[in-house]
């Protein structure tokens, strides 16, 4: 059976009772704690920084993604390592040289993922995937929770699984945005190994129920993979 890491986005988390989110999350078996970054440029709107990626980090042995929708990741990566980051996602689509930045990282001790929009080609990552630990395809447009699920998305996950494949790599492939319990079926089947939830996981009282469920369906399409 494929195993299906789940992250949950702290974004729709109640910030105003981050140690109680966190606890809770880490009570569900979660496997990893999301935290988006965004600088009013790149996206339009503000989010998280890295006090908050620091106040997580002394909560939780839980590993934390720092997802930088920022126009320059390479200005500010170091800063969110330091403040506990496990794994560092930068964009394709940013002001930066993502070779340079995605080796800086890594250099750091850190692991690094590249994302890329809806609308960005997977074809333009390969020249990038033997070096990054992640590809994360985002299933929205990045900036702002509650979106639809970009189905289209999907044909990126198998390129990049069918990519990696041939070429013996080993990034994991992550898909952020529109997961829910009725999309993460499709994510899974298409060639994730690990999917970012938010509102599924935070909004019911139970995130263990919730994340019962989205295990469930996963393991359903999984078991064939």
């Amino acid at each position: 059976m494929r195993t299906v890491r789940l992250a949950a986005n702290l974004l729709a988390a109640d910030l105003g009772q981050i140690e109680r989110e966190v606890k809770r999350i880490e009570a569900a078996k979660v496997e990893l704690i999301h935290i988006d970054v965004m600088d009013g440029h790149f996206v339009p709107y503000f989010a998280l920084g890295e006090g908050t990626v620091q106040a997580v980090r002394k909560l939780t042995r839980l590993p934390i993604e720092v997802h930088l929708m920022i126009q320059q990741p390479d200005r500010y990566a170091q800063s969110f390592v330091e403040a506990g980051a496990d794994l560092i996602i930068v964009h394709l689509e940013a002001y930066h040289d993502p070779k340079r930045t995605i080796a800086m990282v890594q250099e750091m001790g850190c692991r690094c993922s590249l994302a890329i929009n809806p609308m960005t080609l997977v074809e333009n990552t390969y020249s990038l995937l033997k070096k990054v630990d992640q590809l994360l395809c985002m299933s929205v447009n990045p900036g702002s929770m509650g979106q639809a699920f970009i189905i289209e998305v999907l044909e990126k996950v198998r390129l990049a699984q069918a990519y990696r494949d041939k070429n013996h790599l080993h990034f994991d492939i992550s898909i952020d945005g529109g997961v829910t319990d009725e999309t993460i079926g499709p994510c899974i089947t298409a060639g994730a190994n690990q999917v970012v939830v938010g509102g599924p996981l935070f909004i019911p009282k139970d995130s263990s129920e919730a994340t019962r469920r989205l295990r469930a369906r996963a393991n359903e399409v999984g078991a064939g993979g």
